[in-house]
């Protein structure tokens, strides 16, 4: 059966840090896998998550499958969040949604979805993109294409240059836009050119193609969903990823959403129809346990405060070291301008050096992070912040 299979090269991130866990260096920093750290460079359980795990574990009396949509509460609850309370598609009754296993699960069944209605459908992707949505997204079936968004030499936006080639795209194919804290250049589009792109949706028929990892992490949770609900109130159609990975801290419970607008209820019946047989036929039934805390954080006042104030201290560590790294950087002599890097959002940004400076970093300061020079912000601390600054003068 597998006597013909070769071996396939290990995922880079992955690589990475299977190096990093060997390193003997005491210096070491792993600035590659996209987690949030603290100071001391754990990524902790955050406290409103163990006070509903807590709660959950102890009220919790049955183990049986919650069917393939997920619970009602958790999906209402998470498209509130998403898309804000009272929005117009909701009240129109014109979205659905289902739990997944994941951000990657929610890409993966809506680009299966859309592989129904439209066989090999073309759907564009920002150059760069976060690498796992060409797999998830094409081995579904659909077709790639990509559009220009960010200059690594200028580190900032191409947008005129994006607004361009989108022009070329129409009915029956998709965009596919980061809601906010771009995954890996940390450049968001401003909301007015979120407006431009929204008209360009109307009037152009294509359909956005939003996916929102990062909620919360960028300004505050209805900032970073400013665009996603432009769009929403703006196109008949339109496709959202959710992951509650980063915001939740849940990243080993495997924690999202898929959900879709449709152009009216009866639209909407009927793709749910749809979508649920794609579940069923994939990993049939999500996992509980994850949705459930979120579920329970989301309907509790007092949890839900809890969490937006966590989440409010992990957004703002971030945004102080992208503050500290310039500044840093500057005080240790690094030639060049680093003042984009707290311009941009969230939790990556890319350094600007060339793959020979990043393998240089790697052999002599052991410092990881990807051959693009793509660093994870919250790997940083004000512990590692000079060794981190010395080294990176030291190579350029």
């Amino acid at each position: 059966m597998f006597e013909k299979f070769t071996s396939l090269p290990p995922d880079p991130i992955l690589g990475l840090l299977a190096s990093y866990r060997v390193d003997e260096n005491p210096n070491k920093i792993d600035l590659g896998v996209g987690v949030y750290k603290d100071e001391s460079g754990h990524t902790p359980v955050l406290q409103s998550v163990k006070e509903a795990e807590t709660r959950l574990l102890q009220g919790e009396e049955t183990k049986a499958y919650i069917g393939p949509a997920g619970t009602p509460g958790f999906n209402s609850a998470m498209q509130e969040l998403a898309l804000g309370e009272g929005h117009p598609a909701l009240i129109a009754n014109r979205v659905r949604s289902v739990q997944t296993p994941g951000g990657c699960g929610a890409l993966r069944v809506l680009a299966e979805l859309v592989n129904r209605a439209r066989p090999g459908a073309r759907v564009w992707v920002s150059d760069p993109t976060w690498a796992n949505h060409v797999p998830l997204l094409g081995n579904a079936g659909l077709k790639i294409e990509s559009y220009p968004y960010y200059d690594r030499a200028t580190s900032s936006l191409r947008f005129d240059e994006m607004v361009e080639t989108l022009k070329n795209v129409g009915e029956g194919d998709l965009v596919l836009l980061h809601a906010c804290c771009h995954n890996p250049c940390g450049a968001d589009l401003t909301r007015e050119q979120w407006k431009v792109i929204a008209e360009m949706a109307q009037k152009q028929g294509f359909t956005p193609f939003i996916d929102m990892a990062y909620q919360g992490f960028g300004d505050s949770l209805s900032d970073d969903a400013w665009g996603l609900r432009l769009m929403a109130e703006s196109v008949p159609e339109m496709l959202l990823a959710v992951s509650c990975s980063k915001n939740f801290g849940l990243y080993r419970e495997r924690v999202g959403m898929a959900l879709v607008i449709y152009n009216d209820a009866a639209a909407a019946d009927n793709g749910q129809s749809q979508l649920l047989n794609v579940v069923r036929g994939n990993y049939s039934m999500p996992p509980s346990h994850g949705a459930a805390i979120v579920e329970a954080i989301l309907t509790d006042a007092g949890l839900r405060a809890n969490w937006e104030a966590e989440l409010t201290e992990m957004r703002e560590r971030i945004n102080s070291l992208r503050s500290g790294v310039v500044e840093s950087l500057a005080a240790a002599g690094a030639p060049g301008d680093f003042s984009f890097i707290q311009r941009q959002k969230g939790m990556f940004s890319f350094l600007g050096i060339s793959a020979e400076q990043v393998q240089q970093l790697q052999k002599e300061y052991s410092i990881y992070m990807v051959d693009s020079s793509r660093i994870s912000i919250a790997g940083l601390s004000q512990g590692n912040m000079e060794y981190f600054s010395k080294a990176v003068a030291a190579v350029l």
